[in-house]
């Protein structure tokens, strides 16, 4: 296994830090905060985690996993958008590296051709007059073997879709550098200047779709865009149908 190297990680802009093992690099940049922008990576995390308390499953040096935090100064109400922006930007990132089938399942899943490559997991705390965004990212770089299985769910590795496949420091500093520049213009500009982009980057566009809702209900409909705060659309037979807290459960 090749270890990562802060130095190669190149993110112009923030601070790159790199640990061996670590519990989340997500919890860790939320306890200790940050003034200004650290992009935190490393080799193996003991207790990654993804949306609603889930295990990331990860062994050492299959993964790149990172978090980026910085300092924002929009209001929480207007924070709901972020798992989208970070998605987007991945995303993009992405099929700049040559993995052009990549597409985002809203609000935070990263996948090709229905198969899960990776997640996002955004994360908020107060920071004096704003607040401190801590973006943690993880994507499958190498195959697990039986990882599947475990999972009960089909999963894609960039090893699969990258030939020659790029160090994990490259797709960290790519990945990185297209998530610092999104959150900037995100604390800049707020959600508004990425909605137009989520229909050429939605893995399910136009798709009919079935959400399980945090009530346990679901609910049906056909992929109809976001909503200006990055709520989920769905055009049902009783028309709009926006979705601002689920999962999507199926497309067809």
């Amino acid at each position: 296994m090749n270890r990562l190297d802060a130095d190669a990680i190149r993110v112009p802009g923030a601070e790159v830090q790199v640990l061996g093992r670590c519990t989340s690099t997500n919890s860790l940049l939320l306890a200790r905060g940050a003034a200004h922008a650290v992009l935190l990576a490393a080799d193996e995390q003991s207790a990654g985690r993804g949306r609603r308390g889930r295990r990331w499953h990860s062994p050492a040096g299959a993964g790149v996993l990172f978090s980026l935090a910085l300092p924002l100064n929009r209001p929480v109400r207007e924070l709901a958008g972020l798992s989208i922006v970070a998605g987007l930007a991945a995303v993009r990132a992405l099929r700049a590296l040559g993995a052009t089938e990549v597409g985002l399942r809203w609000p935070n899943d990263l996948l090709v051709r229905g198969a899960k490559l990776g997640g996002i997991l955004v994360e908020t705390r107060a920071q004096g007059k704003g607040c401190l965004a801590v973006v943690g990212i993880g994507v499958n770089h190498r195959a697990v073997p039986g990882l599947a299985g475990r999972l009960r769910r089909r999963v894609a590795a960039l090893a699969s879709l990258l030939r020659p496949l790029p160090e994990r420091d490259a797709v960290i500093g790519a990945i990185g550098r297209e998530l610092l520049a999104a959150l900037r213009a995100f604390d800049a500009a707020g959600f508004d200047a990425f909605r137009a982009d989520w229909p050429s980057l939605d893995a399910y566009a136009g798709q009919r779709l079935r959400v399980r809702l945090d009530n346990g209900r679901t609910v049906a409909g056909t992929a109809a865009g976001v909503a200006p705060d990055g709520a989920l659309q769905l055009r049902t037979r009783r028309g709009l149908r926006t979705v601002r807290n689920g999962r999507v459960v199926s497309a067809s």
